[in-house]
């Protein structure tokens, strides 16, 4: 872990895990509520924003009954090393592939738009080297480069303005959830848009009551549920729901009709101010991959093990080829991830009841 006596601010904690929630699932999210919830799709956002909610709340009754102790000093204290390690190295890994995948899921669709005969790996290096340059620079200045990138990514939710003209209602329609072909796994597809706050928990460390470390996941968590519902109700209100269950790519379908008199291929544009929210969706998980990953070796400095982090991620983000594959094992990574999201905190929260019920720290 990294050794100062800076804590992190509400604000930055807030920007830094919204920026981390919004990634590239939102490019195709409306197109998987259609499929899979039929019509006014997007209400459903609000049950997966809820649900991510809980999962905050399951980390904040950690904090509270931890006093703001890092997990792993909870962990370690309840297990011995040759237990946990292991499980740090599942999760790290897990992590990691996530973060890669993530990354390599946004240079195909941006590479298939922008450059389509361009290798996507050449922007996936050039994404990682971005990456791991802000990695070496620790959480708080990671944070603080969060904020500034925000402010590049965020005002592109108004250019949903250019298509009040096209939006009508009567495309909503009266009917909740017809037409939809629903599939469990979807659900797991969606609520990975939402992944990302669980990662607060490795926060604890460089919080204090000031941090307000909680209360800013919880608005970011707010924020990401506000503006995905925004955008859905936009896209349920341009296209019918024909047109969304058949449109892979939506988003980018709405901003290609965005006409401006001094640009031209202006949705080239749009995609790359994309990256910066991927950026953060692929930093914060490597980076918290890191930090378990440091456990084991503290001995190693962290730019060491982030650059062994990063190069591996870049070799295993070679083996899925096509976006289809991608998309496919981050399903699977997905829903590990939603196991682990709730999972920790879960078991957090009943080590920490033994302890402060008179358990024995046997491992301090």
């Amino acid at each position: 872990m990294e050794k100062t006596k800076e804590k992190l601010a509400p604000f930055h904690v807030m920007i830094l895990i919204f920026m981390t929630q919004s990634g590239v699932m939102a490019f195709i999210l409306p197109q998987l509520l259609a499929d899979n919830f039929g019509t006014n799709g997007w209400a459903s956002l609000i049950g997966f924003g809820l649900l991510a909610t809980l999962n905050v709340a399951l980390i904040g009754l950690v904090y509270k009954l931890g006093k703001g102790r890092s997990i792993f000093v909870i962990l370690e204290q309840a297990f011995p090393k040759f237990l946990i390690f292991p499980i740090y190295v599942a999760v790290a890994s897990l992590w990691t592939m996530i973060g890669c995948l993530a990354g390599k899921e946004y240079v195909m669709i941006f590479q298939m738009f922008a450059f389509p005969t361009t290798n996507p790996m050449l922007f996936k290096l050039v994404l990682d080297v971005l990456v791991f340059w802000l990695l070496t620079k620790g959480i708080y200045n990671i944070s603080k480069a969060a904020t500034i990138f925000f402010w590049l990514f965020f005002w592109m939710v108004f250019l949903l303005f250019f298509f009040y003209g096209e939006f009508q209602w009567a495309r909503l329609t009266p009917f909740l959830f017809k037409g939809g072909k629903y599939e469990w796994m979807k659900n797991v597809d969606i609520y990975s848009a939402f992944l990302g706050c669980e990662l607060s928990m490795l926060l604890f460390s460089y919080s204090n009551k000031r941090t307000k470390l909680i209360q800013s996941t919880m608005w970011a968590n707010l924020i990401t549920t506000a503006s995905y519902v925004y955008m859905a109700i936009m896209l349920f209100g341009i296209y019918s729901l024909k047109q969304l269950q058949t449109k892979n790519f939506p988003v980018l379908d709405a901003l290609a009709y965005i006409r401006f008199p001094f640009v031209e291929r202006v949705e080239n544009l749009f995609y790359g101010f994309f990256m910066f929210s991927a950026i953060f969706s692929v930093l914060l998980f490597v980076w918290s991959a890191k930090e378990m990953l440091h456990q084991i070796v503290p001995k190693v400095r962290g730019s060491a093990i982030g650059f062994i982090i990063m190069a591996a991620a870049y070799f295993i983000a070679m083996i899925p080829d096509i976006l289809n594959e991608v998309g496919e094992w981050l399903s699977i990574l997905s829903l590990i991830e939603i196991g682990v999201a709730f999972g920790l905190p879960v078991v957090l929260i009943v080590v920490l009841l033994i302890q402060n019920n008179g358990g024995k720290q046997a491992y301090e």
